[in-house]
């Protein structure tokens, strides 16, 4: 208990006992003013007590743009960028994730954390309430609708019903484009997150829904019959958000860690490693993918697990896809052939008799890709290294030392694939491959190999966590059944 709360309940129970609350409420009136200020003072952030204290509490939501949980523990956009924010002051990270933006606003509000990290945009109304870090990235609001219906090119197409987040960015500009569309309706909900809503259309419980772009984007991969009506807002700045009565010292750490992460190229990478490789999105070849996992991988699954024990079986699968969706016969006109789509030296080098054998295929690209990723310079972080491994894979270790190589020429970092990607292409050119030593590439196509695999590895690794997920829900089931049972049968 507070000092300035012991003195508060002494005063209250002092009145009472001598019953002249009116006359020392006037007089005590300033004095409880002054006490709540200092409290309100000492519970609002500082940045010399979150040194002193060796921790940063970091507010944000859960979801798959923002605080998730998956196989190797915490993970997401705004948990990685917080992660470096901890760094920068040289404490440890405390997330607290909420599972809606009324919980949210009200931990920042009360003292809970010290900031909100969770895709926040920028709007009027809560600069209002709130103070802002530097922006670190752009989103559009998108109105969303289910594939096959009829598609609403603007708000008077809308016939059905449109739900949103409680406290959203959405609300407000639903709100805003109100005063001209005075027709315009919605609900709001807070007993739901903004993927729950996405499902609701799917299921035809409701017939729109907002989205941001950035969250639209991974959803899509997993959910391909989520479809874009037409744009709501086109662009708001999100950023990080602290309270009014924060320390300006919050403030002046905040604005030289974004200034920090965005010339240092962290920013871009994190960018990168989340949105990269999913900024377009293809129906068609997501739904094949989505029907191939269902209907053709059970069969070959067990051999990627076999042979991915020193690579992850999901990405193994993934690189499988992209060369030969999973046809053990497939031939390419280059000569390569078979699941791992092998050339026939490759083949030979990995101990590979046949190469239309999907066992002796996959062993042989399992343990040629672990050579690529083997040699890459143990100074490039992951997971940069898998995918420069892939472009290895895919283009040879001698064209992408050539790219790495004009990366570093031209400034960029060769040791981050966000900025090699974009020299890759430079191969084709006359005027940059003449001065490389392996020579003319179609730099391109590896670009477009390494992000098809990310995309495949992503959706992948997304349906195993959810079958495993809905295993373990009816192995615990069954469980609780037959205990019911056998508590019966002792009755």
């Amino acid at each position: 208990m507070t000092i300035g709360i012991m003195i508060k309940k002494q005063i209250k129970s002092f009145v009472h006992n001598v019953n002249i609350k009116k006359l020392l409420a006037l007089f005590l009136l300033p004095f409880i003013f002054l006490l709540s200020a200092c409290e309100t003072k000492e519970t609002s952030a500082n940045l010399q007590r979150i040194i002193d204290r060796g921790y940063v509490t970091v507010g944000t939501l859960y979801g798959n743009t923002s605080y998730y949980l998956d196989a190797e523990g915490p993970a997401g956009f705004e948990y990685e960028l917080a992660q470096k924010y901890a760094q920068f002051l040289g404490v440890e990270l405390k997330m607290m994730p909420s599972y809606n933006l009324n919980e949210l606003f009200q931990q920042l509000d009360n003292g809970s954390v010290d900031l909100l990290a969770a895709g926040l945009a920028v709007t009027d109304e809560r600069l209002k309430n709130y103070h802002f870090s530097p922006s670190y990235d752009n989103v559009s609001q998108k109105l969303v609708f289910k594939q096959g219906n009829i598609r609403p090119r603007k708000l008077a197409d809308l016939t059905g019903t449109l739900e949103v987040l409680e406290q959203s960015s959405h609300v407000e500009s639903l709100a805003q484009l109100k005063i001209s569309n005075p027709d315009l309706l919605w609900s709001t909900t807070s007993e739901l997150d903004s993927e729950e809503l996405l499902l609701r259309v799917l299921l035809d419980e409701i017939d729109y829904t907002i989205a941001d772009s950035n969250t639209l984007a991974i959803s899509r991969r997993y959910y391909p019959e989520i479809s874009i009506g037409f744009t709501i807002l086109k662009e708001e700045s999100l950023a990080w958000m602290i309270n009014k009565h924060s320390d300006d010292s919050i403030f002046a750490s905040l604005i030289e860690f974004f200034g920090q992460v965005h010339h240092n190229g962290v920013l871009l990478a994190l960018n990168d490693k989340h949105y990269g490789h999913i900024e377009e999105f293809n129906y068609v070849d997501t739904r094949m993918f989505i029907k191939a996992i269902e209907k053709k991988l059970p069969k070959y699954q067990p051999l990627f697990e076999r042979y991915g024990q020193d690579v992850d079986w999901r990405l193994l699968a993934a690189i499988s896809y992209q060369e030969s969706h999973w046809e053990p016969h497939a031939r390419s006109y280059t000569g390569v052939r078979g699941m791992m789509m092998l050339t026939l030296p490759t083949a030979k080098q990995m101990g590979i008799k046949s190469r239309l054998d999907a066992e002796q295929s996959i062993r042989g690209g399992a343990k040629y890709f672990k050579q690529m990723i083997e040699r890459m310079p143990a100074r490039v972080p992951s997971p940069d290294r898998l995918w420069f491994a892939l472009a290895s894979y895919n283009i040879g270790l001698g064209h992408l030392n050539d790219a790495r190589k004009i990366t570093k020429k031209q400034g960029g970092d060769p040791d981050r694939w966000v900025e090699v990607k974009e020299r890759l292409p430079l191969l084709k050119q006359k005027k940059y491959y003449k001065e490389t030593r392996y020579g003319y590439a179609r730099g391109d196509e590896p670009v477009n190999y390494v992000e098809n695999i990310r995309r495949y590895y992503d959706t992948l690794t997304w349906m195993d966590d959810q079958a495993k997920q809905n295993a373990l829900k009816t192995e615990l089931a069954v469980n609780s059944e037959v205990e019911v049972e056998e508590v019966e049968e002792v009755k």
